[in-house]
């Protein structure tokens, strides 16, 4: 599929069928029963066409939960302005070319414009404000005290903006005993059972917290799917609402979904825990030359496998010959069986021995492959842009695709308050057209309405020192 470039020189974002906007360039429409194509994962300069086009969202979180909410809904087409404080040393904690622009915030702050507020500052905090009056969503974070500190919590905010839909991240529910504490992913995983059943697995004597940020993220989906629902009601009603997203009670409905288990009845009916993901022996399997996940489920699957490797005698053993398998029972001992016989294929023979006999069967990549691997690159999930003021970065792309609205990545991570100037310019248009429209002359009142624009160059704007007092959750 060719690359089609914007004025910026990045590639635009994977679309459906093409856009009225003629500045976008998009692949011929298909037919209604074919998948809508994937096009490169660059930002793309024009109007929002996604299926949120229209909606108006305000990010006041920080680190990756809130922000990577809000990002979501910016793909999805809503224009999503950023507050961002004076000083916040959070965006400098990874890799990075320039303070503030690492590679995190890289990665959760796209499709987004940023404007630098004190909120301590009257003046400040009126111009938020003014944002408040054109936004539908507000999303945070911030712990309930600093709110209200502030006035930003939802009962400081609600009687004057009645159709906000304020999504409130936090770590715990806010009429528990643990409101108010300070939560981070790893706290979490250890609240909901994660790291026990990691343990359970692993067989290991001290368990750890599985390597990847999943409590941040899955809340962060959980923001976005709440959020979604509250706009509905939104749009049919004209009433906003507060969403409150708890990290612990979303993750512990999460991760007891299958390892609940015997526990789902009252009086318990056997122990907790999910027997096919706890299996010893569910792991990657040794190949000629590597690693791969073979793991053949049914007892077909595990005669092909045997006969493949060239030991056809091991399926005559009972455990594999009957019409199913015991996993509780006979789960490691299995494991064992197909581990002594992966090593006689490489991993591409065993991906073509499995993709024949419709085996699962995924090779063990590093994470460098797996950002390479031709999927990926064909699907132009991770495509190379250019940033105004960070040089070339990968784009982790919009995973999902649309026939008619397609999500789209329209802008880079913004520097620090780099459209501040632009959004408050904004605001006093919509000021001075209201006066004019009721005959009132010059006003500070603000009217709802959106403006966006192409993509352009971020002016240079270095981190400031010191700390920020937005808490993560």
């Amino acid at each position: 599929m060719p690359e089609p470039k914007n004025h910026t020189g990045a590639a635009t974002p994977r679309r459906a069928p093409e856009p009225e906007n003629p500045a976008v360039t998009a692949t011929p429409p298909r037919e209604p029963s074919a998948a809508p194509p994937r096009e490169p994962s660059g930002p793309s300069a024009g109007e929002p066409s996604g299926p949120l086009a229209g909606v108006r969202v305000i990010d006041l979180s920080t680190v990756v939960m809130g922000p990577y909410a809000a990002q979501i809904l910016g793909d999805l087409g809503a224009d999503v302005i950023r507050i961002e404080p004076p000083r916040d040393t959070a965006r400098n904690g990874t890799v990075h070319r320039t303070p503030g622009m690492t590679s995190l915030y890289l990665n959760v702050n796209r499709n987004k414009r940023s404007v630098r507020l004190d909120l301590k500052d009257d003046a400040d905090r009126e111009r938020a404000m003014d944002l408040l009056a054109t936004a539908d969503v507000l999303i945070t974070n911030m712990r309930i005290g600093a709110l209200r500190r502030l006035g930003m919590d939802h009962e400081s905010l609600r009687g004057r903006f009645p159709r906000l839909v304020y999504a409130h991240a936090q770590g715990f529910r806010p009429d528990s005993a643990r409101a108010g504490l300070a939560a981070y992913d790893e706290t979490i995983q250890a609240a909901s059972g994660l790291i026990d059943v990691a343990e359970r697995a692993a067989d290991i004597a001290r368990p750890v917290v599985l390597p990847t940020i999943l409590a941040d993220k899955v809340s962060a989906l959980t923001i976005v799917y709440a959020t979604l629902a509250a706009l509905v009601h939104q749009r049919a009603t004209g009433q906003g609402q507060l969403v409150q997203v708890p990290m612990a009670d979303t993750m512990i409905a999460f991760n007891l979904v299958e390892h609940l288990q015997g526990h789902t009845f009252e009086p318990p009916l056997a122990p907790t825990g999910y027997a096919p993901a706890l299996n010893r022996g569910h792991r990657a399997r040794p190949t000629r030359d590597g690693l791969a996940m073979v793991i053949p489920y049914s007892p077909q699957n595990h005669r092909d496998l045997f006969a493949a490797a060239g030991r056809p005698d091991l399926a005559d053993d009972p455990r594999v010959n009957g019409e199913k398998i015991d996993v509780v029972r006979d789960g490691v001992a299995l494991s064992e069986m197909v581990e002594s016989v992966t090593p006689a294929l490489t991993t591409a023979e065993w991906a073509e021995v499995c993709a024949k006999h419709s085996i699962p069967f995924g090779p063990v990549l590093r994470l460098e492959e797996a950002s390479g691997d031709p999927y990926v690159r064909e699907g132009h999930l991770m495509d190379v842009a250019e940033h105004p003021t960070e040089g070339s970065y990968r784009v982790i792309g919009v995973p999902v695709a649309f026939s008619a609205t397609p999500a789209s990545v329209r802008r880079h991570a913004p520097r620090p308050g780099q459209d501040t100037e632009e959004v408050l310019a904004e605001l006093d248009r919509r000021a001075a057209a209201r006066a004019r429209s009721e005959g009132t002359g010059p006003t500070d009142a603000r009217r709802t309405g959106t403006r966006r624009t192409e993509i352009r160059p971020a002016e240079a704007c270095p981190a400031e020192p010191g700390a920020s007092e937005v808490s993560e959750h």
